[in-house]
């Protein structure tokens, strides 16, 4: 390994299904498209054909409640096990049983399929909270993912089909976690509010994260990443989920104290960074972390 040391892998985080609570990993395949098994499905609005996001609180307010997991390991190569989605009230239904979409229908009280292809046209609608009136505003409808970057006439960092927002890889420091914390302790500033891949043990203290933008991340003997972006925040790290209540000050700290200018966006609140895959591997908790 070259570069100078930042930190080491604390441990990772899967999303098998998009917007929904996932999976805690010590350990995880890494390809080119992101951790294998992550965001690889999603739910679909029947009417509309958007995909369903809980950046649109109004109409999935109870998305957060809802768990997904894969019944066993997925594996690179291979066909994807089944996951599980368990719902609020104890019930659980599987990706391949015939009921899914009529099951997970009458929880949501609307139609909705589960998707393993994201439509060429990947849109959602979400909302941007006035965070000084803590008031939601209208819902605004927004292009995702390999759509998004087709609209602007740029390459795609993720394939067609994907249901990632933009970038395949997400990554949180708990230096950022912790300087969030000593900013507004009343808040809790967990990292399960930010839904990010990997949790990055950090040697030095603040938001360290946004400096590693254009650089490259080395983890482990095998892994590489190119740091894109800083990864700007919505309303869904102030959602209500498990232990955590609902909390709209998350964004209006961030707003406060780490706004960044996001090419094409302007100065939004940011916390983490997104990133490209250079070279795959298997991470491992653990696993020292270089900067280059």
């Amino acid at each position: 390994m070259s570069g100078s040391g930042v930190g080491s892998l604390a441990h990772l985080w899967r999303f098998p299904v998009k917007s929904m609570l996932g999976e805690r990993l010590d350990e995880a395949v890494l390809t080119p498209h992101g951790l294998v098994g992550d965001r690889a499905y999603a739910l679909l609005e029947s009417a509309s054909g958007k995909v369903v996001s809980a950046k649109n609180v109004k109409a999935f307010p109870n998305i957060f409640a809802c768990r997904a997991a894969f019944v066993a390991p997925p594996q690179p190569g291979r066909d994807l096990p089944a996951v599980r989605i368990t719902l609020p009230d104890g019930r659980s239904t599987t990706s391949d049983a015939a009921d899914v979409d009529s099951t997970l229908s009458g929880f949501f009280g609307r139609g909705v399929t589960l998707a393993r292809t994201a439509p060429a046209n990947f849109t959602i609608d979400e909302y941007h909270p006035d965070i000084e009136k803590d008031d939601l505003g209208p819902a605004i409808e927004a292009q995702l993912g390999a759509a998004l970057f087709a609209k602007i006439g740029a390459p795609s960092p993720v394939p067609a089909g994907a249901f990632f927002d933009a970038f395949p890889l997400s990554l949180l420091t708990t230096a950022t976690l912790e300087r969030l914390n000593t900013l507004r302790p009343q808040t809790r500033f967990d990292e399960r509010r930010f839904r990010m891949n990997v949790i990055v043990r950090a040697q030095q203290s603040g938001f360290v994260e946004n400096d590693w933008v254009n650089h490259t991340l080395e983890i482990g003997e095998a892994v590489r990443l190119r740091i894109t972006m800083p990864d700007p925040r919505c309303v869904m790290t102030t959602l209500a989920q498990g232990d955590l209540p609902r909390d709209i000050e998350v964004l209006r700290t961030l707003t406060a104290h780490n706004r960044i200018a996001v090419v094409g966006l302007g100065d939004m609140p940011c916390a983490g960074v997104y990133a490209m895959v250079l070279s795959a591997g298997t991470l491992r908790a653990g696993d020292p972390i270089r900067l280059s």
